[in-house]
């Protein structure tokens, strides 16, 4: 029999087929509302009627099920999600109860049995969601290099990164120096089609100019015997990640430009073009309005890169991710040193989170070193506590406000629904739009008849295109004013 604390129960059910979980219906006692697909089942978690329970059908596709369960847990952890399947499968039982399902049923489901899940999964707290959620909260990038997401902020930015990865277009990683811009990336890169490819990283700003474009772009036969490989070509159809994209030199970022544009480029001393294929992702911690203002950033670059941009945030606004990252930092150093790893006690470990880490990952890093060498408690609390005495945190992160308005910029949509992801998909569509008619514009001088045939578009739609962007063109495109002789 079905509870009164029941009749307020909101059920969402994600299946393509109801009549196969639920064969009889019951008598009305609980809210039951039916999606169809992971997307939708995403969208409605991020509503403000969210659902007290997710039921799950694994259907014919289990991998795709798992897939909506690892972001369902990854949006809203706080949900509770049971899965149903046709089958009683270990593999699929042992996968879904390890990403975070609070329970596996078979279908169909019998009233009884129903009434039963529901009272246990929204009455009592689920024990394994803090073990669940942190392996699922950490996930190897690369080689002693791990993407942390415990946050609201970095589980936001780990559901960016993979809906991102399912698209090619450039990107933008802006935030404060070491906060993980270069692990975003990878992340990205692991979840996308390029992932058995290389990934490349190019430290912009370690480069010497004269160096900066023969790193880049190779050299031809003609200057060195063989030839010197690109960068380009070296990633062989993989990522390639700038770090610090602004230090480019003007004329490397020239011919970066035409590198996006026309997927060719030439070899430094060379004539013939070379093709390639790589997704460029660019990293950078300065404020992108000066650097344009002050013509260290092509304004065409910077259009080109961002046709979205992420915002990676520093550790003062991820203080849940700190725990964990101690962890990770210790058994790597440990590893590395040859060490018996040591075990933060509370005290420090709270002080940590307390600490606001103006050096982010690195300050970390450097912590989590000297405490594995010396290991006295009251050393590193006394540490702690001089660095906040010394820390200011009254001038604003510009990084932070810039890197926000340009986010609040690109996800207007998307912020009405808690970033829900199919807004998502479409503000990086737009954003990529019109980026490309911007560019179109330019690279035409403003001849919006020249520019509808190099984007291939009518030129009634281009116009309808241009006002739904609020383009216009720069003053040096507009007609000029005519003045007398005598000035």
């Amino acid at each position: 029999m079905v509870t009164e604390t029941m009749a307020h129960t909101l059920i969402l059910v994600v299946s393509r087929d109801l009549s196969a979980l639920f064969p009889r219906r019951g008598d009305n006692s609980w809210q039951l509302e039916v999606v169809d697909s992971g997307w939708e089942a995403l969208e409605r978690v991020q509503s403000s009627n969210c659902p007290d329970i997710i039921l799950l059908d694994l259907g014919e596709n289990a991998a795709d099920g798992l897939h909506t369960l690892r972001w369902l847990r990854r949006v809203r952890p706080d949900i509770p999600v049971v899965m149903l399947s046709n089958g009683d499968n270990a593999m699929q039982k042992t996968e879904a109860l390890r990403l975070g399902a609070r329970d596996f049923r078979l279908k169909p489901v019998r009233e009884a049995d129903l009434a039963a899940i529901i009272e246990r999964n929204t009455d009592q707290p689920y024990k394994g969601s803090d073990s669940a959620t942190s392996a699922d909260s950490v996930e190897e990038v690369a080689e002693d290099m791990v993407f942390v997401s415990v946050s609201p902020a970095m589980r936001q930015l780990r559901a960016q990164a993979e809906l991102l990865a399912q698209t090619d277009a450039a990107l933008l990683l802006v935030g404060q120096d070491d906060t993980g811009k270069e692990t975003a990336a990878r992340l990205i890169h692991k979840r996308s089609v390029r992932s058995g490819f290389k990934f490349l990283k190019i430290n912009c700003s370690a480069l010497s100019a004269d160096v900066t474009e023969n790193e880049l772009f190779g050299l031809d036969r003609a200057v060195v015997g063989g030839g010197v490989s690109s960068k380009p070509n070296s990633a062989e159809t993989g990522t390639l990640y700038f770090d610090e994209v602004t230090a480019l030199p003007l004329p490397v970022q020239e011919k970066l430009i035409r590198l996006l544009q026309e997927k060719t480029y030439m070899r430094t001393g060379g004539e013939a073009k070379v093709g390639c294929d790589f997704r460029l992702i660019a990293g950078t911690q300065a404020n992108l309005e000066e650097a344009l203002a002050q013509g260290n950033l092509r304004e065409d670059l910077y259009f080109r890169l961002s046709a979205f941009t992420v915002y990676v945030p520093p550790l003062k606004q991820r203080r849940e991710d700190i725990a964990l990252l101690l962890t990770q930092f210790m058994t790597q150093l440990a590893r590395h040193y040859d060490l018996p790893a040591r075990t933060f006690s509370p005290a420090v470990l709270s002080a940590c989170r307390r600490y606001p880490w103006p050096g982010n990952l690195k300050e970390l890093e450097n912590f989590t070193k000297r405490y594995l060498v010396v290991g006295d408690d009251e050393l590193a609390l006394t540490e702690l506590e001089r660095k906040s005495a010394n820390t200011s945190e009254l001038e604003p992160d510009r990084n932070k406000l810039e890197a926000e308005a340009v986010l609040s910029k690109s996800t207007s949509e998307a912020k009405d629904t808690n970033f829900g992801l199919k807004s998502l998909v479409q503000s990086v569509k737009g954003e990529a739009e019109r980026n490309a008619i911007a560019m179109a514009l330019e690279q035409t001088h403003w001849n919006r008849k020249a520019a509808s045939k190099v984007l291939q578009v009518s030129y009634r739609t281009l116009l309808y295109k241009i006002q739904q962007y609020h383009l216009s063109p720069p003053a040096a495109y507009l007609a000029p004013v005519f003045r007398g002789s005598g000035n």
